[in-house]
């Protein structure tokens, strides 16, 4: 039997995010777990965009001395999950060794068997993980019970980004919702004549595509559809998972030859006779999304215009912003965003920014509601 082991990370609560990165080394963490982590979290990446309505996961496994012997990472529903891959890759090489991964092994069976039961049956001796998983947790104790050393918390807080949009989907039953913009440096989203093509350059074009490529739906409403017939697909890289297009359309008044309708995608069209309407006789906004939810939506990427993104904002429905700003002025022209109910300057929506990104000649900014995980 493996004794457990005494770092005081070790026995840390699985529940609860430990200190992120060099903090873990100061705890006595090996040198190869911490490699071999940030290498797990590069190949849970690699599933971004295609494992969903799963998470995405990367697992490394050491040998008894530490070093790596195998790799993989959870690449779509259905299919093997990451511990499995590395295992299989690791072979024999896996007895007496450790697994370190992103995620939490799961514990029940699905489409797959229990992760928990493969380590057991390869003879780990030891599994590190970053963060619990809320909704089939439970590996930690049967991993413990069988002997195993557990250490959670590594990188926690970078596992749990990555997986943002699972995370908050299982704990809310709703998508994690991305409000994407475009604008000049004065908020203007089009001109005066309505013009808006191209207020960023290539670079940052590029970028809206990967982040679509990610997603599992982008929505838009009516007036968008019918102001720039966008095809709201992704072009580059080329090869890319298509994701779902959902169009807000209360009276059923997208056009026939709308971009839209081509075959290029999936589009679901949210008509009043699919959501009930609110107060104001607008498609009630939660209910869209318990619906994408059901469909099994987890990311959703809001693209639609100002009017839209106001709404999701006043209904408190947006857990992410990445603006896209160009260094350009039009004094006149379509704001970014509608009224969003901040009717004085102690109402606005205070943001916290977690990255600015250039993508020149454009800046992408990435920020969060306050008070978001």
């Amino acid at each position: 039997m493996a004794t457990e082991a005494s770092s005081m990370a070790d026995h840390a609560d699985p529940a609860r995010p430990q200190p992120a990165g060099p903090d873990h080394t100061a705890v006595g963490r090996p040198r190869a777990e911490h490699a071999a982590m940030l290498r797990a979290l590069e190949l849970a990446r690699l599933g971004l965009g295609t494992t969903s309505p799963n998470p995405i996961v990367g697992a490394v496994v050491l040998d008894s001395t530490g070093a790596p012997v195998g790799e993989g990472w959870h690449v779509r529903a259905g299919g093997p999950h990451a511990e499995v891959v590395a295992l299989t890759a690791a072979g024999p090489r896996a007895a007496g060794g450790t697994v370190v991964l992103t995620l939490e092994p799961c514990d029940h069976t699905g489409r797959t068997g229990p992760c928990t039961q493969a380590l057991i049956q390869a003879g780990i001796h030891r599994v590190c993980y970053a963060v619990a998983d809320p909704l089939h947790g439970g590996g930690h104790a049967t991993l413990r019970a069988a002997g195993l050393e557990v250490a959670v918390g590594l990188f926690a807080e970078e596992a749990a980004r990555d997986n943002e949009a699972w995370l908050h989907a299982v704990r809310t039953g709703r998508p994690f919702l991305t409000w994407k913009y475009a604008a000049t440096l004065d908020g203007r989203s089009a001109a005066a004549d309505g013009s808006s093509r191209w207020i960023t350059g290539e670079a940052a074009r590029a970028d809206v595509h990967r982040v679509r490529a990610e997603s599992d739906a982008v929505l838009v409403g009516i007036g968008t559809v019918l102001a720039d017939d966008p095809q709201l697909t992704v072009r580059e890289p080329t090869g890319s998972r298509q994701p779902l297009r959902v169009v807000l359309d209360p009276a059923g008044r997208t056009p026939r030859a709308a971009k839209v309708r081509d075959e290029a995608a999936e589009t679901l069209f949210l008509t009043a006779a699919d959501v009930r309407r609110d107060t104001l006789g607008r498609l009630d906004l939660g209910e869209v999304l318990a619906l994408l939810h059901e469909r099994g939506t987890r990311s959703l990427l809001l693209e639609g215009g100002p009017t839209l993104a106001g709404a999701f904002l006043r209904a408190g429905l947006v857990d992410k912003v990445l603006g896209y700003l160009a260094p350009a002025l039009l004094g006149a022209g379509s704001a970014a965003l509608g009224d969003a109910g901040a009717g004085t300057i102690r109402d606005a929506f205070r943001l916290r920014i977690t990255e600015v990104q250039p993508f020149p000649p454009d800046l992408r900014i990435t920020a969060y509601p306050w008070g978001a995980a």
